[in-house]
């Protein structure tokens, strides 16, 4: 299968007269159709540097990027923005205009000398407006939509364009966490229904890794690494990555954990459907989990509430908040 997007040797950074830094370098990328990549990392290793290279909004210092074969280097304005529609992280003012308005934009690389759209371009419109789940909203203001409704446009202005390749620089940045889940998920369909390549940053690792196809992931010496968001998991990529001295990564439910320091071992049973809260409290209060009813606070939890026994006390009660606040009170002096 042909690659939409090849970067080969690629090295990114800036060139300024007196200023040239790499920001990364020696890389070589590939994205299939209908494939939808994460790239993820810290803050201030070169994610955006990279996006813009590719999109060519920054040149590269080394190396070549080419869409559908072809170098972008020696493609017009034009001939680019019919391969690759981007949507960056800048919130952008427009001006009053019906949404739908906004949309033929991405036509213009397509239409005639004189700009103007065909009825061929207006349904292409269309049905970018449709695929965003937009429809209904095309002729409200741009500017009286929320942000989550004006990035389904920015994103319905590039699909317009009819591009092999998607680049979104984070695209969910000013959306809430119901919003951004939407977001991706549309992102993902459009690969896979319109056979193109989306490409997306983000900082959102555990949406990212639950819904991309292949992983970008720039550790914190600037070294990129790829694969299936499987692979990075089990070789312990990310941990290695996102770990710190307050936080760790937890490979087995895909998310962060503040670090504590243990004040004992507490043994959690009972009712299977609450057992994992009540072991998320007690870790939260700096019990490390224990497999052995012999740990020096041991909890048992039912359907509609908890008993605990530590540092020779008993207590009991119906919520979580109760039973952390137990936790608090015997945890010194469990150690």
């Amino acid at each position: 299968m042909t690659a939409l997007l090849e970067a080969r040797d690629l090295a990114v950074g800036y060139d300024r007269r007196r200023d040239k830094r790499t920001v990364l370098n020696g890389l070589n990328l590939t994205v299939q159709p209908g494939e939808m990549v994460c790239l993820l990392g810290p803050n201030g290793v070169g994610k955006s540097t990279l996006m813009r290279t590719l999109a060519r909004a920054m040149p590269p210092l080394s190396g070549t990027v080419a869409i559908a074969g072809s170098d972008t280097a020696r493609m017009s304005p034009a001939e680019l923005a019919r391969h690759v529609g981007v949507v960056l992280t800048e919130r952008i003012t427009i001006g009053a205009m019906p949404a739908f308005r906004l949309v033929e934009l991405g036509r213009y690389p397509h239409v005639n000398w004189a700009g103007q759209l065909s009825d061929a371009d207006r349904e292409i419109v269309r049905e970018a407006i449709v695929s965003v789940g937009a429809a209904h909203l095309a002729h409200r203001d741009i500017n009286e939509l929320s942000d989550g409704e004006r990035q389904r446009f920015m994103i319905a202005r590039a699909l317009a364009q009819k591009p092999s390749v998607l680049l979104l620089d984070e695209p969910s940045a000013f959306l809430d966490v119901s919003g951004r889940v939407e977001m991706v998920a549309m992102l993902r369909h459009l690969a896979r229904d319109q056979d193109i390549a989306v490409i997306l940053s983000s900082h959102d690792l555990d949406l990212s890794l639950r819904t991309a196809d292949t992983i970008w992931l720039i550790d914190g010496k600037r070294h990129l690494h790829i694969g299936a968001p499987e692979d990075l998991l089990a070789d312990d990529t990310f941990a290695a990555v996102f770990s710190g001295p307050n936080v760790t990564f937890s490979v087995t439910d895909r998310s962060f954990r503040i670090r504590t320091h243990p004040r004992g071992r507490a043994f959690v049973s009972g009712f299977a459907g609450r057992v994992d809260f009540a072991r998320s409290v007690l870790e939260r209060e700096g019990f490390a989990p224990s497999d052995a009813p012999m740990a020096k606070l041991i909890v048992t939890v039912g359907e509609q509430g908890w008993t605990a026994q530590g540092n020779g006390t008993q207590a009991e009660g119906q919520s979580f908040a109760e039973l952390a606040r137990f936790a608090r009170r015997t945890g010194e002096s469990v150690q």
